[in-house]
């Protein structure tokens, strides 16, 4: 159980929030009148108060909102939340959806102190209800009575696709089996062949958005700027090479060209991500070889279904 310290909010992207005291946190929005509010995962914006008098003890002599955060509580370790974890403060439900963010370069408070907490301990939330919180309020930790649907990303790796010089097929084609089988596809990017680029989405995705898939499609034959299965490997932290090799296995059935495919399936953490080829049908093919037993990996990975072994 926490106690809500401050309730900030700016009205102008980049200037400093004030404690209003209470506001309105509106249905998929965020805070009524806040600047960073919208239809997106980065509705609310929360901070451990704790973490601030830890961080103002070395001298930073911070005030409520000048990290950007909406909300401060006393008492929860946020950092210390999975990504859906449901926090209730009177009528309001918040869903977090990401853990830390990126620094803003030029950052007074990284310019003062050379350090800022905001990307490694501030979490970002949705608001499934809405309601009035004020200062005092008491938060708690909500539990789920449903199971959270699987969220995913889809990410394609196209030069041309990039600059717009040819439509992306595949990303929408992979997109739509993924809503159809029940999952949740919280972002869709686009990207060119960069190793460096894909890296930094692959660490993000995994690491602040905690998804439980990323389908990567693209980027994964001989040519110089394949570079695909590079960046896979590079950000796993453990190897799930099973997935890969069955793909191969049932693509070597359909063309003798399965074995030129370098795609990789690894773990970073507690996401799955797995490599596709480039081409929509090659894509769905590929798909049809896994779907079935993906679910088992995600749910031990989220360590809500115990493994098992065969009985037969």
């Amino acid at each position: 159980m926490g106690k809500v310290m401050a309730v900030c909010m700016s009205t102008q992207v980049g200037t400093q929030k004030q404690n209003v005291g209470a506001a309105e946190f509106d249905v998929n929005h965020g805070l009524a009148g806040d600047a960073h509010a919208g239809t997106w995962h980065r509705q609310v914006s929360l901070l451990s108060a704790d973490k601030i008098e830890e961080f103002n003890k070395r001298g930073a002599n911070v005030v409520y909102g000048a990290f950007g955060e909406n909300l401060v509580v006393e008492g929860m370790d946020f950092r210390a939340l999975p990504v859906g974890t449901l926090l209730r403060c009177g009528d309001v439900l918040l869903e977090m959806t990401q853990i830390g963010k990126e620094c803003h370069q030029g950052c007074a408070i990284m310019k003062t102190m050379g350090d800022c907490i905001m990307p490694r301990e501030g979490v970002f939330a949705r608001v499934l209800e809405g309601g009035r919180i004020s200062v005092g309020d008491e938060m708690t930790i909500v539990e789920r009575t449903a199971p959270r649907p699987w969220q995913a990303a889809v990410i394609t790796l196209s030069d041309k696709g990039s600059k717009g010089e040819r439509e992306d097929v595949s990303g929408p084609t992979i997109v739509k089996r993924l809503q159809d089988e029940g999952y949740e596809v919280v972002e869709q990017l686009l990207i060119p062949d960069n190793e460096a680029l894909l890296k930094h989405h692959l660490m993000r995705l995994a690491d602040q958005r905690q998804l439980d898939l990323v389908l990567t499609t693209g980027g994964t034959g001989f040519s110089p700027r394949d570079t695909t299965p590079e960046a896979t490997l590079a950000v796993a932290t453990r190897l799930a090479p099973g997935i890969a090799e069955a793909v191969r296995a049932a693509s070597m059935k359909i063309t003798p060209h399965a074995m030129l495919s370098r795609a990789q399936s690894v773990i970073r953490n507690k996401t799955l991500i797995i490599n596709l080829p480039g081409s929509p049908k090659a894509c769905m093919e590929s798909m049809d070889v896994f779907m079935g037993a993906i679910p088992h990996a995600m749910g031990l990975l989220r360590n809500t279904v115990q493994d098992c072994a065969r009985k037969d």
